[in-house]
C-alpha cells in the first residue's frame, strides 16, 4: 500500500519565523512522551504538545561554539525550556519528573540535539550533542518516563553503547577540535 502525501500545516511557534512548518506528523513523534530530533527545526518538529523542551549543546561552555537556543512561544500550561549538556542528565530527569507532577499527568519532553553549523549555515550531524541527548533521555527513561520514539530510544542506545568511551569521543569530535584548533594557544 503506498503511503500517502505528508499532511503539513503551517505554525508558528518559534519567534524568528514567521511561518514554521509543523513536521511533527510527518515525523510522527507526536504520539510519544519522549521525542529527539535536530536543530531549531528539530526543535520545531517536536515541540508542538511538549511540556519540557531540553536543548542539548554539549559544546556550549566553549566560546563561539554553541547553537542559538530557540524560544519557543508561550502555549497553554506554558512550556519550560531547558539548556542541557551531558553533565545535567540527572537533573533534566528531575525537572521531567518535576513538571509531570505539576500537570498532574503525562509530561511530554522534548529532546533536541543542536548539531553544528557549517561554513555554508547548513546544520551538520555532532557526535557529542547525540551522545549528551542519548544520556538525558536515558536518564528520564530511568527516572520512569519510558514512552520514548524510535529516534529518541536510538540516541540512548547509543549512548548506552558507548557510555565508557563518551567522555573520549566528545574530546576527539570534529567539533571538539576545530574549537581547539582555532582557539588562541
Amino acid at each position: 500500500m503506498a503511503a500517502g502525501p505528508v499532511r503539513r500545516t503551517t505554525r508558528s511557534i518559534l519567534p524568528y519565523s514567521d511561518a514554521v512548518t509543523d513536521l511533527a506528523t510527518a515525523h510522527g513523534q507526536s504520539s510519544y512522551q519522549v521525542r529527539f530530533d535536530w536543530g531549531a527545526a528539530g526543535a520545531t518538529a517536536i515541540a508542538d504538545g511538549a511540556h519540557l523542551v531540553v536543548w542539548v549543546d554539549q559544546l556550549a561552555a566553549a566560546e563561539g561554539a554553541s547553537q542559538p537556543m530557540p524560544l519557543l512561544g508561550g502555549t497553554p500550561g506554558g512550556v519550560e525550556l531547558m539548556p542541557a549538556t551531558l553533565d545535567d542528565a540527572a537533573e533534566v530527569a528531575t525537572a521531567a519528573l518535576r513538571r509531570q507532577t505539576e500537570l498532574g499527568g503525562r509530561c511530554v519532553i522534548a529532546v533536541v540535539a543542536a548539531g553544528a553549523v557549517r561554513a555554508d549555515g547548513s546544520l551538520r550531524f555532532a557526535v557529542e550533542d547525540l551522545l549528551a541527548a542519548g544520556a538525558i533521555i536515558e536518564a528520564i527513561g530511568t527516572a520512569g518516563i519510558d514512552h520514548q520514539s524510535p529516534e529518541a530510544a536510538a540516541a540512548a542506545s547509543a549512548y548506552a553503547g558507548l557510555k565508557n568511551a563518551t567522555r573520549h569521543l566528545i574530546s576527539a569530535s570534529a567539533s571538539s577540535r576545530e574549537l581547539r584548533e582555532s582557539s588562541p594557544a
